[in-house]
């Protein structure tokens, strides 16, 4: 097997991954982990063959894009002090304290080198904690806060690794330094990304065809993460403010075509890139196995107390944390996404999986240092790393399910039926009041004006059976029967049509674009 069959059956086992995950009850990306591991031990499978200064470029980027797609700029607004006292501060309580335990238990670590290895265990990955919540149906509130957490630590723990680095490579270390560094990072990453992000909405003015569109995003991320870190920015952050940027300001609401196809687009890179980047974890296990070659005991024992003290800190920082943001959120006039029981918060805590960004700063540790010498400990910090790694994606990733089913935490879906309703009449009234408004300026039929009254509440109806009243409701039921069997016979129609087209495709002399223009309007034509 050589590297592209290998990249292969990542991307097949992408693709599997997510219909058995789901018939199982386990997240993808744990199970495509569990297929790196398989992958890694068979000795037919090359070792992966990938510039470790190239993972976080080529993974990250497209999989903090399609995240934040997920989400707006006004939820992680109102949710900053939750997310601020995760991934800023929680990362930096969770370096230091591994630094600590670190530097004491592992013979000769320099202080240095143990901060680095404090970052790059810290951060959660928001690519497994988004796939978990999302697959398990947590509350919404919940799976905001894990989602800005693990957008937002990558950051910090990024440019705490870069600092240890250069402290261990250089010999010196000024904490003063670092504060400015930290801050222009910050800076010039928010630049990049405000830049970038309204560089692009005004071309994306000008492209009207969604191949164009839907090709021009795929290429935002990337521009934006290696743009940043050419001027010493977090390559991270800028991907995040513009992919906030575009979902703020460049969403046109009569852009349909683009919108679903943009839709379908980005979840099959999120699938793809996802199955990727967690097999590449697993497959990097050989790293680990010849790193301890020999020391098994030894080195197992300091993985396993760095994995206690990563879980325990988050622990010990939630439960105040936890505490001290209600108290602050019962004084404020607005809501405010925080864990609102002891179980929402148990559930948060093991939800703090390790994944990609800590794979990669591992691999990405330099082999010497500027004087020559090799850098201090690196095969014990690249095993710890991996221990950690592999302890909380396969270990948490594979209990939480029975965690959160035993906690009985389950999303809201009263309220999220109340908020659906809601919208669903204030579509239906925005309807009728662009009725009138046409009404007052045109002339049209009564039994015209009727019906599209009718078309107008049925738009919300349709939408929230509850949005409509009494008799309302009773007629819009009856419609809908009728509505569904004309769609039935409609479809029944568009199809006998979509095939006699298609099968045009194979009659000699039939141009294939022409078959393809008129298809194309067809199946437009079905989706309304």
């Amino acid at each position: 097997m050589d590297q592209l069959a290998l990249l292969f059956a990542l991307l097949l086992g992408a693709v599997l991954s997510v219909p058995l995950g789901d018939r199982l009850g386990l997240p993808a990306p744990v199970l495509m982990t569990l297929l790196g591991i398989v992958l890694a031990v068979l000795d037919f499978v090359p070792n992966v063959d990938i510039p470790p200064d190239l993972i976080l470029p080529a993974l990250l980027p497209p999989l903090l894009y399609a995240a934040v797609r997920r989400t707006s700029w006004r939820q992680f607004a109102a949710n900053k002090r939750p997310i601020f006292l995760l991934a800023v501060a929680l990362v930096f309580v969770t370096t230091v304290a591994v630094a600590m335990v670190a530097s004491a238990i592992v013979p000769g670590l320099p202080i240095a080198a143990a901060v680095a290895l404090g970052a790059l265990v810290a951060p959660p990955d928001p690519v497994a904690a988004t796939a978990v919540a999302g697959q398990l149906g947590l509350p919404r509130r919940l799976v905001s806060t894990l989602e800005g957490e693990g957008l937002f630590n990558d950051v910090t723990a990024i440019v705490l690794y870069h600092v240890a680095i250069a402290a261990v490579v250089s010999g010196s270390f000024s904490p003063w330094q670092a504060g400015l560094d930290f801050v222009l990072s910050a800076v010039i990453a928010l630049a990049v990304g405000l830049v970038l992000g309204w560089g692009t909405n005004k071309l994306m003015g000008l492209l009207d065809d969604a191949t164009l569109h839907i090709g021009l995003t795929l290429l935002v991320p990337f521009a934006a993460y290696v743009l940043a870190e050419e001027l010493h920015g977090s390559g991270v952050l800028a991907v995040l403010t513009t992919a906030l940027f575009l979902a703020e300001y460049a969403t046109d609401a009569d852009d349909v075509l683009i919108r679903l196809a943009g839709q379908s687009f980005w979840d099959v890179v999120d699938t793809l890139v996802t199955g990727v980047a967690f097999g590449l974890i697993g497959l990097e296990l050989h790293n680990a196995i010849r790193t301890a070659s020999g020391r098994w005991g030894e080195m197992l024992g300091w993985a396993g107390a760095i994995v206690a003290v990563v879980v325990l800190v988050r622990l010990a920082w939630l439960l105040p944390a936890t505490w001290l943001t209600k108290r602050l959120h019962a004084k404020r006039d607005y809501d405010e996404d925080i864990p609102l029981s002891w179980r929402e918060t148990v559930v948060m805590w093991w939800a703090g999986m390790r994944g990609v960004a800590s794979v990669a700063l591992a691999l990405a540790i330099p082999l010497k240092t500027d004087d020559g010498s090799a850098f201090p400990d690196r095969d014990e910090i690249v095993f710890i790393a991996f221990g950690v790694i592999m302890a909380t994606l396969v270990l948490q990733g594979l209990t939480l399910p029975w965690i959160v089913k035993r906690l009985g935490v389950q999303a809201d879906t009263k309220a999220e039926k109340a908020f659906e309703r809601e919208l669903a009449v204030r579509a239906a009234k925005a309807a009728r009041g662009r009725l009138k408004e046409i009404e007052a300026v045109e002339e049209l039929p009564d039994e015209v004006s009727e019906q599209l009254r009718r078309r107008a509440l049925d738009i919300g109806l349709r939408i929230s059976p509850d949005a409509g009243e009494g008799e309302r409701r009773e007629g819009h039921e009856h419609r809908v029967r009728r509505i569904k069997r004309l769609r039935r016979i409609q479809g029944e129609m568009m199809s006998a049509a979509r095939h006699e087209v298609l099968s045009a495709r194979s009659e000699p002399g039939a141009d294939p674009e022409i078959v393809d223009r008129v298809l194309r309007h067809l199946d437009v034509r079905s989706l309304r």
